[in-house]
């Protein structure tokens, strides 16, 4: 139904018949979860072979695993790294579990003492970063840590609105960084189109010297289809535009093997490791390097890991086709609401009619759905519209999912209607 074309008498009658439907799931007590993107056990359990793979051998590239050392990580686990970004080994370190760890501790080393060991941003009169929005909220957790002021940027199909971007940059010499999701975006699921690639590539020409990319590739490899699209190396543009030291990339191995056990990498110039590597030197000794050797042993190359992630996309893909068959069958044609339909990644983002995704979220805990919640995928956690809802189907089991999506669609209409009948 189009709410804009209904008749009131209509809009009540439906709205009398979704309370209905809405009273009986809260009956029902139920306590589902949609929050966070979080392998499922199945998917985990993909990885137990890392479990004792070693068999007592801890030796790997002339190093004892056991002991300290390595700071920039394990040669075999960098070139790893180093293939699942497109780059050089010499250009990948390899860390603990969490690229998040390394974004936080890139962040407080340039915020400290600089991104180039000497322009420390905590000295400028007002740091700033781009947020292209929708986006990831821990990410603009770390820019709160920080008190670095977020500007949000119009996110499109292709990536960051970059005529916005470029503007901004020219006008603003505070503006020191930008973050992306360059693949399978958190939340839309977009996949950067190689001209906005290039043109990132090149921000670094008319930025400050010491403005960075946090080049945030968490689903580099994250597949749900056999013919996937293809994200442009922003390596091979940096170097092109003479921008190397512009870019800082990470991605890690967290939701192909153990997701709280794998290994996490950052790519960048030369320069800008032996940076981040000075300060890091001062807090650690060195990566977990037996995890680092279960690892290359288990996915020793990327189509290792390909063939690995095959896996995970049989797993997930059926939850994501039931998230969207709920969709479609729910809003296609109405004005209800629109969603993005990702061809990898972990989610799918929601647009309610504005002012109602806040709504939408209230209701389905009270129905027993836990959403993320609304404003989350904006700096400061204020969605200027109030329509953005994320949604995570992967840690649920499918028929979670499909109830999940049930209730879901019925709180959408149910907000939708009685939004329409109070003007």
């Amino acid at each position: 139904m189009q709410i804009d074309q209904a008749s009131r008498e209509q809009l009540t009658n439906w709205r009398d018949t979704l309370r209905t439907q809405y009273a009986d799931y809260q009956q029902r007590k139920l306590g589902l979860d949609l929050t966070r993107g979080k392998p499922s056990a199945e998917q985990l359990s993909l990885a137990d072979e890392l479990d004792g793979n070693l068999h007592g051998n801890y030796q790997l590239d002339n190093t004892d695993l056991r002991n300290y050392g390595g700071l920039e990580g394990l040669p075999s686990a960098r070139k790893l790294g180093a293939e699942l970004l497109g780059l050089d080994t010499s250009e990948v370190i390899a860390g603990g579990n969490s690229s998040l760890t390394m974004m936080y501790q890139a962040m407080q080393y340039a915020w400290m003492l600089g991104p180039d060991g000497k322009n420390a941003w905590r000295n400028e009169a007002n740091t700033k970063f781009l947020c292209p929005s929708p986006g990831y909220d821990r990410h603009f957790a770390i820019c709160e840590q920080f008190g670095i002021e977020m500007i949000p940027v119009r996110l499109t199909d292709n990536g960051p609105d970059m005529d916005q971007v470029e503007a901004l940059i020219k006008s603003d010499p505070a503006i020191k960084g930008m973050w992306c999701v360059p693949k399978y975006g958190n939340p839309t699921g977009c996949v950067y189109s190689a001209e906005t690639v290039d043109r990132i590539a090149a921000l670094g020409k008319i930025a400050a010297p010491n403005f960075r990319v946090f080049w945030d590739n968490a689903y580099v490899i994250h597949d749900l289809t056999s013919n996937p699209p293809v994200l442009a190396n922003i390596m091979e543009r940096c170097r092109a535009h003479g921008t190397e030291d512009s870019v800082l990339q990470f991605t890690s191995t967290s939701k192909i093997t153990h997701a709280g056990a794998g290994i996490a990498f950052m790519g960048s110039s030369k320069e800008n490791l032996a940076v981040f590597c000075k300060q890091l030197g001062i807090c650690t000794i060195g990566p977990d390097k037996v995890n680092q050797a279960r690892h290359v042993k288990m996915l020793p190359d990327v189509p290792a890991v390909k063939a690995h992630m095959q896996k995970h996309a049989a797993i997930l893909k059926p939850r994501f086709d039931c998230v969207l068959k709920h969709l479609d069958e729910a809003f296609s044609g109405s004005d209800l609401g629109e969603w993005t339909k990702p061809a990898g990644g972990y989610f799918v983002s929601f647009n309610t009619r504005a002012g109602l995704a806040t709504t939408v979220v209230k209701l389905a805990a009270e129905a027993g759905v836990k959403l993320t919640p609304a404003g989350a995928t904006f700096p400061y956690g204020k969605d200027p519209q109030n329509k953005n809802i994320r949604l995570a189907p992967s840690f649920p089991k499918l028929e979670e999912v499909d109830l999940c999506m049930a209730i879901f669609t019925t709180c959408v209409k149910l907000a939708s209607v009685e939004q329409a009948l109070a003007r």
